[in-house]
């Protein structure tokens, strides 16, 4: 399995969250053409509370928000709008990822969403920020967007950023 799932809060399993997780991440992978067997991710499935306190020590923003991640390694393109350096060579375990109930809960209700397609997004979205792939400049979140509403798409998914 590409995904080693921790789940804190039993809500996420009974949503399902371990196969949701390892669905979306398989689906970014296959997108990048990129082997999922050969990597690793941890992803933990948690609260506000618990996402707060890791937001806190890890951002030095005490509150909570929908999604962390934290890749083994810096990845990242170093020309904005570029793709992350290639996958030949990559740390096999990826990173870690944490992903709140209750936030994500709110977002969907707020952007009239299930559920399970919100946290997929967010579980793709935390898997291309373990790859390198970044919203901070423009022409990164443009490709990152891009990214994450194409590999959606394959996955019958509305493109999450339609307005």
């Amino acid at each position: 399995m590409l995904t080693d799932t921790i789940i804190e809060d039993d809500r996420w399993s009974e949503m399902g969250f371990e196969a949701l997780a390892e669905a979306a991440a398989e689906a970014a992978f296959l997108h990048l053409g990129m082997e999922a067997r050969d990597f690793e991710i941890a992803v933990l499935a948690c609260d506000d509370a618990r996402i707060a306190e890791l937001n806190t020590e890890f951002r030095d923003k005490p509150t909570p928000t929908n999604v962390l991640s934290w890749p083994s390694e810096e990845r990242g393109a170093e020309v904005d709008g570029d793709t992350p350096s290639a996958p030949e060579g990559l740390d096999p375990e990826l990173g870690d990822i944490a992903i709140a109930f209750e936030t994500c809960a709110r977002e969907a209700e707020t952007a009239g969403k299930p559920m399970a397609d919100h946290v997929t997004h967010l579980v793709v979205h935390g898997v291309l920020h373990l790859l390198g792939y970044d919203h901070i400049r423009d022409k990164d979140a443009t490709l990152m967007e891009g990214l994450e509403t194409a590999i959606l798409g394959k996955m019958g998914l509305s493109d999450p950023y339609e307005i």
